[in-house]
């Protein structure tokens, strides 16, 4: 006899002997298992109606099939979430083909690009590049200040928050700081562009912008002062002055008095901090007190 027939009578209650005898013969054992499970939900009312049966298969078989669906397909989910990480890992740290190079503080590196450039890296900076693309795409950034001896024939972009220095075959000093951006032309020609302005310079030029403001300026040295470990200002905010300090010694500088917005000009060394700090701190009629724990703290003279 039909199954869903037995099944339909026996909740009605309306079975004859025959079908009990078929309807207890019945194989699929989770099928019965689940209809003696819910029966007494069918048999409470007295008005149960067929549509009550067409009600009890669909909530059977919603409950039941989805779960089989899941079960199967969970391991394989699984599986391809590890892929997809494995994947993200391996094309983040195996291949990923930027090369970067960055410095701490009171550090200095010497570096050499692919075209055989030579770069020399000052205290807390980085560059990056592809290099991988270098033939095709002769790029790469800069954050904080570094000084290139381009080898001849050789074309590429230095790039910057700030402005974008190109050059061909030339050695300059490009350096980037929050409020600062410079470029000295030491030989050769180098194009620096910004977002208003765009300028060629060649040996014995400087393109600055100091808090927006632009200048132009000349110089007579062959090299920046920092690679003989001495850092040179002219006319520059007393704040920049302190922030070099920090980088190029590893310390910790707080202005107790005085204005840190004052023009200066002078320079200091790198291998001498009670040097570099009187050298600093003498022509601002300051002075400064030394703490074990790389602590400074610079006021007015006469406090």
């Amino acid at each position: 006899m039909d199954k869903d027939y037995l099944i339909e009578k026996w909740l009605k209650n309306e079975l004859t002997e025959a079908e009990k005898q078929s309807f207890s013969k019945l194989d699929d054992a989770e099928f019965n298992q689940y209809i003696i499970d819910s029966a007494k939900h069918f048999k409470a009312s007295q008005n149960s109606k067929i549509d009550d049966f067409n009600t009890f298969k669909t909530r059977y078989y919603s409950q039941n099939t989805p779960v089989k669906q899941l079960n199967w397909w969970s391991p394989l989910i699984k599986i391809a979430s590890v892929l997809v990480i494995a994947l993200g890992l391996y094309f983040t740290f195996f291949n990923n083909p930027e090369t970067l190079f960055e410095t701490v503080a009171s550090e200095k590196i010497s570096i050499e690009l692919p075209d055989l450039t030579k770069v020399e890296l000052n205290a807390q900076s980085s560059i990056a590049y592809n290099s991988k693309n270098w033939k095709n795409n002769r790029a790469l950034k800069l954050n904080g200040e570094a000084y290139f001896k381009v080898a001849k024939g050789s074309v590429f972009d230095v790039k910057t928050k700030q402005g974008v220095v190109t050059v061909v075959g030339t050695q300059f000093n490009v350096k980037q700081r929050d409020n600062y951006f410079e470029v000295k032309c030491f030989e050769g020609i180098v194009k620096v562009t910004t977002n208003d302005i765009s300028k060629q310079l060649v040996a014995g030029e400087t393109f600055q912008l100091l808090n927006g403001q632009f200048s132009e300026g000349k110089t007579k040295a062959s090299s920046p002062k920092w690679i003989d470990n001495m850092s040179e200002f002219e006319a520059i905010p007393f704040k920049e002055v302190l922030a070099e300090l920090e980088r190029q010694y590893n310390i910790q500088i707080t202005i107790k008095t005085g204005d840190i917005d004052r023009l200066f000009t002078g320079s200091f060394i790198h291998n001498n901090l009670e040097n570099a700090l009187k050298a600093v701190t003498q022509p601002m009629n300051m002075t400064y007190e030394l703490n074990p724990s790389n602590l400074v703290v610079i006021h007015e003279a006469n406090n």
